[in-house]
């Protein structure tokens, strides 16, 4: 019996620690995992398009059944593109589960898609892209919370 496949959606600006720990407790489910970076052109990143697939690729160089592909619009949309049947989202405390929550019932309902919820490790709770940026921003060392070298910009 072949097992699914599942769609990691994000904006990856940028991936973080807690995001390849996610995709890794996954991958024993899946068939595939696509990794499906939204590209949204109305809001600016803080790095490239090329920068932030270089990076979520070599995170996971060595797991030939991950997939990374830039997308734009809907996730469910991608999920059949790629005829994923679940989406993994990661949740680091309440809020995301408040709001991921509501997102997964409308995934749900517009195409069926099933999302699995996987809480991040106690150790990666407090990570996130958004405070990441902050940080690089301010020239802090950010080297143990990204999978990657990167420079302060």
């Amino acid at each position: 019996m072949n097992r699914p496949i599942a769609v990691f959606p994000g904006s990856f600006d940028p991936i973080t620690i807690g995001h390849v720990s996610i995709v890794q407790r996954a991958l024993p489910l899946f068939e595939r995992i696509v990794i499906g970076m939204g590209v949204n052109t109305t809001k600016r990143s803080m790095f490239s398009e090329e920068e932030r697939l270089h990076w979520i690729r070599g995170s996971f160089a060595a797991h030939p059944q991950v997939e990374v592909m830039p997308f734009e619009g809907l996730t469910v949309a991608l999920c059949q593109r790629v005829g994923a049947t679940f989406i993994i989202r990661g949740l680091r405390n309440s809020t995301d589960h408040g709001y991921e929550r509501s997102i997964a019932l409308m995934n749900h309902q517009l195409a069926g898609v099933e999302t699995l919820f996987l809480p991040s490790l106690p150790e990666h709770a407090h990570i996130s892209s958004t405070i990441v940026r902050e940080l690089i921003a301010n020239k802090a060392d950010v080297s143990a919370l990204v999978p990657m070298r990167m420079t302060a910009r």
